[in-house]
């Protein structure tokens, strides 16, 4: 079985794309994309069980994306990864980030 954990479009202090804007589709992705690359930067590849990926979700003006990390409960490298993601991720964006959203280099696929 495996859980997921919602870590958001961003980094915690970082504003992202709205919902509703009209370069909301590309943007999105093109944020989820650099906050996961950013995210493996920082913690490492995900181990055995674990995955960062980009979900949609409805919303009342349509659909959102955000990264979040699915993981499995029974191994405790894979909750512990997911608990970093959590509590431990990026405040902001680093300068590779800033580069991968300014276009300067092509997204990581996820």
């Amino acid at each position: 079985m495996r859980d997921c954990i919602d870590l958001g479009a961003a980094p915690s202090e970082e504003d992202c794309a709205q919902v509703g804007c009209e370069d909301y589709p590309e943007r999105a992705r093109r944020e989820c994309s650099a906050y996961i690359a950013q995210l493996r930067r920082l913690l490492g590849d995900e181990p055995e069980g674990t995955r960062l990926s980009v979900k949609s979700n409805p919303h009342d003006f349509g659909s959102y994306l955000s990264v979040v990390c699915h993981y499995d409960p029974d191994q405790p490298a894979s909750v512990d990864y997911a608990f970093r993601c959590e509590g431990h991720g990026p405040r902001e964006w680093d300068d590779p980030a800033r580069q991968e959203l300014a276009g300067q280099t092509l997204p990581p696929s996820t």
